[in-house]
């Protein structure tokens, strides 16, 4: 009997320390804000929002989606389980493929919070469905999802196509890297104004250079913008 009253004893000392080890995890990630690869929801109304989120976070450098904590880091709190099954439904119903990820729950204030995390996949892209019932492909730009960009759509599908270990030079190349030099993020569509070419020819043109780490692609506010690499060729670690 002695020994279960010790042990039983040790195990509650455990429990209380884990949860303050939980809270302490918890509390520090909400004091970052919402970021690149932290979101916070107050709850899950819609799985096709979620789906979103999911595809963004699974595109990009992977996340935690906070569920049950408003946009100013308030705890709100949620029934975890119903808040499971949304998120599920999101990544099993409203993502292709499938999003794998993993969850756990935390008790803070005396409220649930649940943590879901969405690793970065190697395959992209993943695809979430919209209210048109559309599937389109999201990255994660600073605390906004943002739709992945022509040009990031052929990068995705021909990055694991062979190809040669040297980009040839056509004029039209070297016309569009002297139209880059010394410019800071170009949009698509201004440099398909500025220059004239059809928008399949230069969507052609930037994947490859891009491919061949000669262009930098970024998002700015929603659109993808373009300017050369400072060592092209080199890609950094």
């Amino acid at each position: 009997m002695r020994n279960f009253i010790r042990t039983s004893g040790w195990k509650l000392i455990h429990l209380r320390q884990m949860e303050q080890s939980d809270q302490k995890y918890l509390r520090t990630l909400i004091s970052e804000g919402e970021h690149q690869e932290l979101d916070f929801k107050f709850e899950i109304s819609d799985a096709r929002k979620i789906a979103k989120t999911l595809s963004a976070f699974s595109n990009t450098d992977g996340g935690r989606l906070l569920i049950g904590v408003k946009d100013n880091g308030r705890i709100a709190g949620v029934r975890s389980d119903e808040e499971f099954y949304m998120a599920e439904s999101a990544a099993t119903l409203y993502c292709k493929p499938e999003v794998q990820f993993q969850s756990h729950s935390y008790l803070l204030e005396g409220k649930t919070v649940l943590e879901i995390y969405i690793p970065p996949v190697l395959q992209k892209p993943v695809y979430a469905m919209d209210e048109n019932k559309r599937w389109m492909a999201y990255v994660r730009v600073g605390d906004q999802n943002t739709l992945a960009g022509i040009v990031q759509l052929q990068v995705w599908k021909e990055a694991d196509k062979e190809r040669g270990k040297l980009l040839e030079y056509t004029r039209k190349e070297e016309m569009l890297l002297r139209y880059l030099e010394g410019k800071d993020a170009v949009s698509l569509s201004r440099i398909q104004r500025d220059m004239g070419y059809q928008r399949k020819e230069l969507v052609s043109l930037m994947t490859n250079l891009v491919l061949f780490n000669v262009v930098e692609m970024s998002y700015i506010d929603t659109n993808s913008c373009f300017r050369l690499v400072e060592s092209p060729g080199e890609k950094s670690g």
